[in-house]
């Protein structure tokens, strides 16, 4: 107990007061945003921090035998060999490492690749260690104001909430039994046999499935599902081929046409309720003005959704023209699921239904590394301006976002905070938020040419939240409804 109280006594008093190391460092680029970096300590640096240390733990050290304070120096280092070493080579690569941040212009993007175990201070002679880095790319910031934008505009007609309102509506409806064939429109339960060379390769069970023109899964989608099904009925099987997206996590099935067969177990359709004063009661409305007043702010919302999204897409297609920068593929394929979470959390800041989510999710899961790529080559270029802009997010900021979240989501402030944190989105959020004031700034210089914005209020598609190539893929953030949606 003694030895592990000198320890925690002394943890704190090592740390301070770091004098310069004399270091030398190698740098070379080893591949797209990626250094290997040589570090050599001299033996004179290392000797000094040994005897700092030797110091502190000589003051505490309690043995028997000795008053604290005057064990001999020879016998503290024998009897705290190991926990000295330890903290010696700790403190030595800190500081070091502290060092080359500051004194080099690398900008890492994640911390120094390296195995501190295999990591050794000698006896004498200098201390010398090397490590792999990713850092951020080194570019010419490109002309950002006074841009040329085309914006989306569009005022909400009566025509567009009855529109969302039919769909809407359909959330509520109950799913009845057919005794007969599938008819465009209704819904169909099936198991699913994926065939690869003839042999079954995977299998989903009874999905609940609206036939639309087309059915996205994760990693793939199935057009002309609704003239495939139309016509069956319970029993019926159904095949056709499927075509793996080109950038599917299963990457030795990319791009490869695999068979697919469904059964049909039974067929449903829809019979949607009325809108009435009860139906406006039942969902939380007092009248069906006010439920249609609802309608309009959401639409309000997705219009203002879309049309950030159109002028970052223009913004960001104009300030990196010239963003010619390879960035390493290890880095693309960590930061998917990350890209993922980002533009599900936008999509939920601005209402939109869990199905236009999933349909979406599925959409980006079979182009995420070239999405993600983009992702990538944008913040950085937005990072560098909203640096040199001075542009910050205040807590207050991310409580209000966090606030309009929870009104949409009808759940409580702390419970979203928690969950985002739990998910490690919350730093997203802080970025998101950052990258928008950015964006946000150049288009406060931009000329807008106003331009007629068409809702997407897509009919056609129906997702499932499953993979064909594995048996189970996570999405980017649990989701309520595990069962086919459609849009």
């Amino acid at each position: 107990m003694a030895d592990q109280q000198v320890l925690d006594e002394t943890q704190a008093e090592i740390a301070d007061g770091r004098p310069r190391l004399d270091l030398k460092t190698e740098m070379k680029d080893i591949g797209p945003c990626k250094k290997h970096v040589r570090v050599t300590v001299s033996k004179d640096s290392v000797a000094a921090v040994v005897a700092d240390a030797l110091k502190v733990y000589s003051a505490k050290a309690e043995v028997p035998g000795f008053r604290t304070g005057k064990v001999p120096t020879s016998l503290v280092k024998k009897r705290f060999k190991k926990e000295i070493s330890e903290e010696v080579k700790q403190r030595v690569l800190m500081a070091s490492l502290d060092q080359i941040a500051n004194d080099s212009k690398i900008d890492p993007i994640n911390e120094p690749q390296f195995d501190m175990s295999t990591v050794e201070i000698p006896e004498d002679g200098d201390f010398e260690y090397e490590f792999d880095v990713e850092v951020r790319p080194t570019f010419d910031l490109p002309e950002y104001k006074n841009l040329k934008i085309n914006r989306p505009v569009r005022e909400i007609s009566e025509q567009d909430i009855d529109d969302y309102q039919a769909d809407f509506v359909e959330g509520y409806g109950i799913l009845e039994p057919v005794d007969g064939a599938v008819s465009a429109g209704d819904y169909v339960n099936v198991d699913i046999v994926i065939k690869r060379n003839g042999v079954e390769y995977n299998k989903i069970n009874d999905q609940l499935i609206r036939v639309r023109s087309v059915l996205k899964f994760q990693d793939a989608q199935l057009s002309d599902f609704d003239k495939l099904v139309t016509g069956a009925q319970a029993d019926d099987v159904r095949q056709t081929q499927i075509t793996v997206s080109m950038e599917a996590p299963t990457v030795e099935l990319r791009g490869e046409s695999l068979d697919i067969e469904l059964t049909i177990l039974d067929v449903k359709r829809l019979a949607a309720p009325t809108v009435d004063e009860s139906f406006c009661d039942r969902v939380g409305f007092s009248s069906v003005e006010s439920l249609r007043t609802a309608i309009r702010r959401t639409l309000d919302r997705q219009v203002k959704y879309e049309q950030r999204q159109q002028c970052r897409t223009q913004v960001m297609a104009k300030i990196t023209e010239s963003a010619n920068w390879e960035l390493p593929e290890d880095l693309v394929a960590k930061q998917v699921d990350n890209a993922l979470r980002r533009e599900i959390l936008e999509m939920r800041q601005a209402g939109f239904t869990p199905q236009d989510i999933l349909s979406r999710e599925n959409e980006l899961r079979q182009q995420s590394l070239s999405m993600t790529r983009r992702n990538l080559k944008e913040h950085f270029v937005l990072d560098r301006i909203a640096t040199d802009e001075k542009v910050d997010v205040s807590e207050l900021e991310i409580e209000q976002e966090i606030t309009a979240m929870a009104f949409q989501q009808g759940e409580s402030p702390r419970r979203v905070r928690a969950r985002l944190i739990k998910s490690g989105m919350i730093e997203n959020l802080y970025a998101q938020i950052r990258e928008r004031k950015a964006v946000d700034l150049i288009l406060s210089t931009a000329q807008f040419n106003d331009t007629q914005y068409q809702l997407k209020q897509d009919r056609t598609t129906a997702a499932l939240n499953k993979s064909i190539c594995v048996t189970a893929v996570a999405p980017a953030e649990p989701n309520e409804d595990s069962e086919g949606d459609d849009e």
